[in-house]
């Protein structure tokens, strides 16, 4: 923790005078607020208003002066309505709706104002791309890491944003939670197996883009929101997976430290495209083909349909993060290096996911229930086969999409060793 010293110090560096310094320290602001204004790049106007708030407060005044000043002018009916003389280029300017269908959507904004982001904005504050900033007026740096649009873009991920809020669904609402019956245990323990598996998996993929969307700056916002969209969808997979594990008289089943230790390393990668990459092209691949997987052996409608609807969300994502990676290949100042760095993260992450997928709370369930039942486990395992090699096969497909070869590569066996 700064100590008032060392704030007075960076203060006078920052241009602050000792008597500014020791009027914020006398309002009770701590050191630590007054380290992380500065930091924040606020100037000395901005320092000056804040302290004098703080001041009226302490004298028990709601109000700033400049604040009282301008409600007395209110008052006497004089506005001020300097919002109202603004010069907009754009003033008058309409967006069009291209498609009645789908209403006004965030690609219709974009076109008729002018609204894609730039590769690096000056920015670091709140302030939404193309409104009218202030002059001579410094704005807070929020802190922002990501301020180059190839570290989080995608071009796609405008329309996937208007498909996510479009097609939402409530796994209270929209599920046929009366089709249930009764199942074979084996078959309920495999279903109860398998929906506890992914209620532990599922919520590592809202928390991964809660760590970064904050450090993104907001200049990108298509990608702040398809995120937060991302959120939500995972929050609505826990719950319709342990809904499923609960309703149907099975019950939450075994969670394994193993699975928990590749959870740990998506939310733990360093950087957010070393994360996406394992979320998106890795991880959320992975259960795509296991969603798929489950639809085609659902026991009755309920199931059908929690699996079909889980697989449209976790489709948007795995698009968005294979688009984000080919986005970020493509337009990295030193594309060499960058992949480089990228290969190592693959060749990890494939060895996790090869034991990951000899993992017998994981494919043994999944044999069960496309055998019909344990007595055509071996049959069943025939099936889960394929599913390896559709799992491999597609995640070769979707780096080969991003521009990132992998199959010159590959740490993972294109057949299963069982």
């Amino acid at each position: 923790m700064a100590t008032p010293t060392e704030v007075l110090q960076k203060g006078l560096e920052r241009g602050w005078s000792p008597v500014m310094v020791q009027r914020a320290l006398a309002v009770g602001v701590t050191a630590d607020a007054i380290d992380r204004a500065m930091e924040m790049g606020l100037s000395l106007k901005q320092a000056e208003q804040l302290i004098a708030r703080a001041e009226a407060a302490q004298k028990g005044e709601f109000y700033t002066p400049d604040q009282q000043e301008y409600i007395e002018r209110v008052k006497q009916g004089r506005y001020h309505l300097e919002w109202l003389t603004d010069k907009r280029p754009q003033w008058g300017v309409k967006a069009e709706r291209r498609d009645s269908r789908r209403g006004l959507t965030l690609m219709d904004i974009n076109r008729e104002f002018a609204g894609d982001a730039e590769d690096a904005p000056e920015g670091r504050s709140m302030a939404a791309r193309g409104s009218t900033l202030d002059i001579d007026t410094t704005y807070p740096d929020m802190g922002y890491i990501y301020n180059n649009k190839y570290q989080v873009w995608s071009d796609n991920v405008v329309p996937l944003y208007e498909e996510a809020v479009q097609r939402q669904w409530s796994a209270t609402r929209d599920i046929p939670w009366e089709t249930l019956q009764p199942l074979p245990d084996d078959l309920e323990r495999a279903q109860c197996q398998i929906s506890t598996f992914l209620t532990e998996v599922e919520m590592i993929a809202s928390d991964f883009p809660a760590k970064w969307l904050w450090r993104m700056n907001q200049h990108f916002h298509e990608v702040k929101m398809f995120l937060c969209t991302q959120a939500m969808d995972e929050a609505r997979h826990l719950e319709v997976f342990r809904k499923r594990a609960l309703a149907n008289g099975g019950g939450l089943l075994r969670c394994r430290a193993d699975t928990e230790m590749g959870l740990a390393s998506i939310l733990l990668a360093p950087t957010y495209i070393q994360g996406s990459f394992l979320m998106h092209v890795g991880g959320e691949g992975l259960v795509l083909d296991i969603f798929r997987a489950g639809e085609f052996l659902a026991q009755n409608k309920c199931e059908k349909e929690i699996y079909r609807l889980c697989m449209q969300d976790e489709a948007r994502h795995v698009s968005y993060g294979t688009m984000h990676l080919k986005y970020f290949l493509e337009h990295h100042p030193d594309r060499a290096e960058a992949e480089e760095e990228l290969h190592v993260v693959a060749d990890a992450f494939e060895r996790g996911f090869a034991t990951f997928l000899v993992n017998p709370w994981i494919i043994e369930p999944l044999a069960v229930l496309a055998g019909g039942g344990m007595a055509h486990i071996d049959r069943g395992m025939e099936a889960v086969k394929i599913v390896w090699r559709r799992i491999v096969d597609e995640y070769l497909n979707r780096c080969e999409l991003a521009g990132f070869d992998r199959r010159s590569r590959i740490k993972l066996p294109a057949a299963p060793p069982y």
